[in-house]
């Protein structure tokens, strides 16, 4: 195979493995030369700017981690997204061509079929059916997720203020105090725990 060079590639086209998807939605085929920057900011403005409720991202052989990737960054981005996973085989055909044909010889061209595993994820603002097979809900948003940590921090430090917030710092400045006293003299300690109990009584 030294005096062959792959001349072209092409894969078998295949429909998406999604029911029910508009005719008009924007499919994402990411290549294993793709800058992603590039992919995510016409992704981006499908989303963004054209208002597209769905996207598909697929991508085969090498190209799956970036499509991955891509899907990863979009979901970040926007947030609130459904998805849905699809992994299967697709077919590719590679054209090699002899670059040293025998004198006399027409060039010969060799077809390879591979089969290379290959992945579709949607991407939908709108609700998916969440029973199908490879369904992710949306990740619960930094920004949501935050501002509820803090409403409950709230809630708790005006509702349980006295009964929450004071006891975690006594309670570890109690500890190497008791240790300290312990180690020198524990007869003193073990007084001032008895004072502390009467006094509670």
């Amino acid at each position: 195979m030294e005096n062959f060079r792959k001349v072209r590639t092409s894969e078998e086209e295949m429909p998406l493995p999604f029911p029910d998807l508009p005719p008009d939605v924007v499919e994402m085929k990411v290549k294993e030369g793709s800058k992603i920057r590039n992919l995510m900011n016409f992704a981006m403005a499908q989303m963004e700017l054209k208002g597209s409720r769905q996207i598909v991202f697929s991508g085969c052989g090498r190209a799956i981690t970036k499509t991955i990737t891509c899907v990863e960054i979009m979901k970040r981005k926007l947030g609130g997204l459904h998805q849905v996973t699809k992994v299967r085989y697709k077919t590719l055909l590679e054209v090699w061509e002899n670059q040293d044909p025998l004198p006399g010889s027409p060039a010969q061209n060799l077809t390879v079929h591979k089969n290379v595993p290959s992945i579709c994820i949607l991407l939908s603002r709108d609700p998916l059916d969440p029973n199908q097979m490879g369904y992710q809900p949306p990740e619960p948003q930094p920004g949501l997720g935050t501002s509820l940590d803090q409403a409950g921090g709230d809630t708790s430090s005006s509702s349980t203020k006295g009964l929450k917030r004071p006891m975690p710092p006594p309670h570890e400045e109690l500890l190497p105090k008791k240790l300290q006293v312990q180690v020198p003299d524990s007869p003193r300690s073990s007084g001032v725990s008895d004072h502390q109990l009467d006094c509670h009584h």
